[in-house]
This record gives C-alpha cells, sequence and structure tokens, in this order.
C-alpha cells in the first residue's frame, strides 16, 4: 500500500517536471546579471556556500594544529616532569649520604664500638624517618596472616601447632609500600 503510493507520487512529480520542460522548450534562454545562463537566485547561494565551506575548513585546520601543538606541549612537559621528578627526593637524602660518610671516617679511627653502633643506629632511624615522609612503609610480617596480595611466599614449612597453620614464621626480605601501593613484596616462610 505505502510502495503504491510512493509510485503514484513519483509519477506525479515526473509528470510535473515533462510538463515544465514543455513550457521551457519554445522560450530562450534568460541572460542573467553575472552573464551566466543561470539565474542570478541559484549563483548566489553556492557562492555562499563555498565561502562557507572554505570558512570551515579552514577553522578545522586551524582547531587541528593547535590540537597538535598542545599534544607535543603536553608530551614535552610530562618528559620533563618524569626526568626531574626523583630531584626532590635524591636532594633529601643527600645529608643521609654526608651522615653515612661521616660514620666511615669515624669508623676508621673509632675506639669505641658502641658509639659506632649509635651513630648507624640513628642514621639506619634517621633513613627510615625520611622514608616515611615519602609514603614508603613497611609491609608487618611478625606474627601476620599470610596474604596473597601483600606477601610472596618462598618457602613453607610443616606448622609446629595447629594456630600456627597459615601464619608467616618469618621474613627473609622486607617488603614495602608507597601510597597503600605494593612496590616490593615481602619473602617470607609460611607455615602450613
Amino acid at each position: 500500500m505505502k510502495k503504491e503510493k510512493d509510485l503514484k507520487e513519483n509519477e506525479e512529480i515526473i509528470e510535473q517536471e515533462q510538463a515544465a520542460d514543455k513550457q521551457t522548450e519554445g522560450q530562450e534562454p534568460q541572460a542573467t546579471e553575472n552573464g551566466n545562463d543561470a539565474p542570478a537566485e541559484e549563483t548566489a547561494p553556492a557562492d555562499d556556500l563555498k565561502e562557507k565551506v572554505a570558512e570551515l575548513t579552514d577553522r578545522n585546520l586551524r582547531l587541528m594544529a593547535e590540537f597538535d601543538n598542545y599534544r607535543k606541549r603536553t608530551l614535552k612537559e610530562r618528559a620533563e616532569l618524569i626526568k626531574t621528578a626523583g630531584e626532590n627526593i635524591l636532594l633529601n637524602m643527600l645529608p643521609l649520604i654526608d651522615d653515612f660518610e661521616r660514620a666511615l671516617k669515624a669508623m676508621e679511627t673509632a675506639q669505641d664500638v658502641e658509639a659506632v653502633k649509635e651513630g648507624v643506629q640513628l642514621i639506619y632511624e634517621k633513613f627510615v624517618g625520611f622514608l616515611g615522609q615519602n609514603g614508603v612503609k613497611e609491609i608487618p610480617t611478625e606474627n601476620a596472616v599470610f596474604d596473597v596480595d601483600l606477601h610472596e611466599a618462598i618457602t613453607t614449612f610443616p606448622a609446629p601447632s595447629e594456630d600456627m597453620k597459615g601464619k608467616i614464621m618469618d621474613c627473609v626480605s622486607k617488603g614495602y609500600t608507597l601510597n597503600d601501593k605494593v612496590i616490593r613484596y615481602p619473602k617470607v616462610v609460611v607455615c602450613e
């Protein structure tokens, strides 16, 4: 039904076009203002459209160039940031190196071993404090329940008692988190 209606409409349109063609066959083409055979009204919108297309093309090219410049600039800034990101941390570590150098120099001539031990202990505590200030924390392992997400089991031993099953027996290497993200898993011995 719909197809029949569309066919009838198309036939009517064709008939109207044919009738218009018959009327214009006997007439001579009229010259227009711009010297073309086409009416002036039809050329003006075409010129406007050409200008609009040129304007939009120009705008599009400029936007693409701006975006490309923005992308290059942000990549350069990101690379620079990555390159210098550790600068502040390394700068704050330099006093620790100075302390170690003084301790090594003192060890050469030291008669009192206790004083040397105390100095090294102070440097260690200072370094652990520095790590804590920068978001690094030790993952606790002593008498902790083994957690696959936090610990790396290097070996297992039979549990000496029932309450020790699944717990960490020994820590071979400490693990650390940086702002709650594991950066090194502790290597532990687990009771099974």
